[in-house]
């Protein structure tokens, strides 16, 4: 059976998708594996193939210049110059021909680009040296340099070994920023220990491993899957997902993910997702997704680009034709050498690296951070926010509240009323949910069987035991369910959480809960008012709970009690008041309010549908990631601007100079070998500075 074709995309152009590798018909860099594998190759391949085509063209190049510049007493000037020619052709036609292919790519697509005017350059400049070189009385007087025809040969061959210079640069720079979704795919394994039902383990491939299977993880393994712990306890080392060094307790009914690494001690886990669905897997997908993406100013830079080279084009133009009329000697030769100048020195090479390298980089500064960016907008927009709206539970808490107190209005027991707490929330994901059940392992609750079951968010459960129809949820439920709910029916326990149960609209107690600050709440806290970003709680919870939790975090603006459609107008509002709103939640109830958000910011530890909803995600669900989210955004945000610059303020000062404006006054020209190499030079800049962000500390 043969394997399915690989799909490559442009990492400036995502909408270009090719079966197999080649170069973007937009803008000619090399296209990358739309799906990522450790086991690509394909971009060392090219650079290997570059290094090859530019070391090559070195030697031919230094002696086509010293050549030039030498005077050969043993050769005569015809046998120099058919050399000459000869060594050109082999640099600029063989060694560079993937330049020419890129160049009529270009001109046949209609999408003018770097490779158009690289290509007319060298072209002109060998194709003219040739035919005077076979032909030097049919060079018009005005093209002589004092009485010799000129030849540009060395111009020619000099462009383009330093553009294959600037591709294995580029071809460099992009495999190295590729270095963090590479040791995420090494983190993936294929082998797992499978527990058999008299307790033993045996290998197996992890391709036949089945949802539901029991595997056992000893000391100093990955995890090869998400799942729950069944038996044992240890400590997990997240490191390479959440960007947190210290290692995590994992005992039973703990979550663990695929990627991480069991520290010391021997667990069981029960499988709950495989292959492409882990979270180390969604990860990789939306860290190479995000930097297949641009960021609003890249599209102005497209924008501006797309004119640009039509521009040049006639900047050249009239720099040949004005220079022909205008100059004493040598006026159509001097006015030819400038517009080549024009043309090799105007490649906006580094317009185009701006700010994709930017992105690729900031991307993978986030996932050392554990903060994963669905897309470049995302980070644009990350860096503007002033307001950041916070849910509660699972976020500025553990969200793993335990049972501290239970109170009976009825006949029943404590026990009773846990019982069918319990039942009616088996199938629920919420974290009242989760304590419950962890209250029932505990205390060995008998769990009676339960029917219908109905989820209502931001409310509660709705289930049946028997022919008893069971409620199991906050007051708003209550109130709105039973006709004679008494509000005061029990006095609020200041700062814990409130579930009541009700059966046949009768209450029957309530479970109150208290659910404590993650450690790095606070810290994280203060670290973002000094970055002078608002913060405002919105959470379903009582208002008791919501003031103490606000109270001890230092949060002044907060609602409890909300749904998720009073979170979703909550943001709304404050948009609409001019603000930019980032949205921190982790449950299903969030989805909405995150997806209205400016940008919305999931924590890992959450359910799916919040981390579908979010541009951003914090592996960890720890708030620290959050300030540092905010960070990765404004310094990759500053390397794009600085990279723009640095392509626009090159372009905006060197065009007039290789057009001859300070000729006149100061004798100044660039000559092609010196705007090839500027050419190269400003790409290497935007590049470096790019990489820059790979070495940033980020606290």
């Amino acid at each position: 059976m043969s394997a399915e074709p690989q799909i490559f995309t442009c990492p400036m152009h995502p909408e270009v998708l090719n079966v197999g590798p080649g170069r973007c018909p937009l803008c000619g860099m090399s296209l990358e594996p739309l799906v990522k594998s450790e086991m690509d190759d394909v971009g060392t391949v090219e650079l290997k193939w570059m290094y090859r085509r530019f070391w090559g063209s070195v030697p031919l190049s230094i002696i086509l210049l010293l050549s030039s510049q030498i005077k050969l007493s043993f050769l005569s000037e015809s046998s120099l110059r058919f050399g000459q020619a000869l060594a050109a052709a082999v640099v600029v036609y063989l060694l560079s021909w993937p330049i020419h292919k890129w160049a009529y790519a270009s001109l046949k697509n209609r999408y003018l680009n770097m490779w158009t005017l690289i290509g007319l350059g060298v072209n002109a400049a060998y194709l003219f040296s040739l035919f005077s070189t076979f032909f030097p009385k049919a060079i018009p007087v005005e093209f002589l340099d004092r009485g010799n025809v000129p030849n540009y040969f060395e111009a020619a061959s000099v462009i383009c070994t330093l553009t294959l210079l600037g591709q294995v640069l580029e071809l460099k720079a992009r495999a190295s920023s590729g270095a963090s979704i590479r040791g995420l795919l090494k983190l993936t394994s294929d082998k797992a220990w499978l527990v058999q039902q008299d307790g033993t383990d045996s290998p197996v491939n992890l391709s036949s491993v089945q949802i539901g299977d029991v595997l056992r993880v000893k000391p100093g393994e990955q995890i090869p899957v998400d799942g729950k712990v069944i038996k044992g306890f240890t400590t997990i080392d997240e490191s390479m997902l959440s960007g947190e060094p210290i290692p995590v307790e994992k005992r039973e009914n703990d979550k663990v993910n695929a990627g991480t690494l069991n520290t010391n001690g021997s667990i069981d886990i029960s499988v709950e997702v495989l292959g492409t669905e882990t979270l180390l897997s969604r990860i990789i997908e939306m860290v190479s997704a995000a930097q297949r993406t641009k960021a609003p100013m890249q599209r102005l830079a497209d924008k501006i680009a797309s004119y640009f080279v039509i521009v040049v084009l006639l900047i050249a133009l009239s720099t040949f034709i004005f220079w022909g009329l205008n100059s004493n000697q040598n006026s159509w030769g001097f006015g030819f050498i400038n517009a080549i100048s024009v043309l090799i020195i105007a490649c906006p090479c580094a317009l185009g690296l701006a700010t994709p390298m930017s992105v690729m980089n900031g991307t993978e500064l986030g996932a050392k951070k554990g903060v994963i960016f669905r897309d470049a907008t995302a980070i644009e927009m990350l860096s503007k926010i002033d307001t950041i709206v916070i849910d509660k539970t699972g976020t500025l808490t553990k969200g793993k509240p335990v049972v501290t107190q239970i109170v009976s209005f009825a006949q029943y027991s404590e026990v009773e009323i846990a019982s069918v707490a319990v039942a009616a929330n088996t199938l629920s994901e919420h974290p009242l949910a989760r304590s419950l059940k962890a209250y029932s392992i505990e205390n060995s609750l008998s769990i009676p069987n339960t029917k219908g079951f109905e989820a209502i968010p931001g409310y509660g459960v709705r289930v049946f035991i028997g022919d008893q129809e069971i409620l199991v949820g906050n007051r708003d439920l209550m109130e709105e369910e039973l006709a004679h709910f008494n509000r005061t029916l029990v006095e609020t326990n200041f700062g814990k959480t409130e579930m009541y149960v009700a059966i046949d609209k009768k209450v029957i107690g309530v479970i109150f809960f208290e659910d404590a600050l993650k450690p790095t709440t606070l810290e994280a806290a203060r670290q973002l008012k000094v970055m002078k970003k608002k913060l405002f709680m919105a959470t379903g919870d009582s208002l008791a709970a919501a003031q103490k939790i606000a109270s001890l975090v230092g949060i002044e603006q907060f609602k409890a009690g909300m749904k998720p459609a009073t979170k979703y107008e909550l943001i709304r509002d404050l948009q609409a008041d001019g603000k930019k709103i980032a949205m921190a939640g982790d449950g299903v109830n969030d989805a909405p309010a995150l997806a209205q958000a400016d940008v919305g910011i999931a924590m890992g530890t959450g359910s799916d549908a919040a981390i579908e909803a979010a541009e951003v995600t914090l592996v960890s669900g720890d708030l620290n990631a959050l300030a540092a989210a905010i960070r990765v955004s404004q310094v990759t945000v500053n390397n794009m601007k600085q990279n723009l610059w640095f392509a626009f303020g090159y372009n905006g000062l060197s065009i007039p100079i290789s057009a001859g404006v300070l000729y006149p006054a100061f004798g100044l020209l660039l000559s092609p070998t010196i705007a090839s190499a500027a050419m190269s030079l400003s790409s290497v800049s935007v590049i470096l500075n790019a990489l820059r962000l790979r070495k940033l500390t980020i606290y």
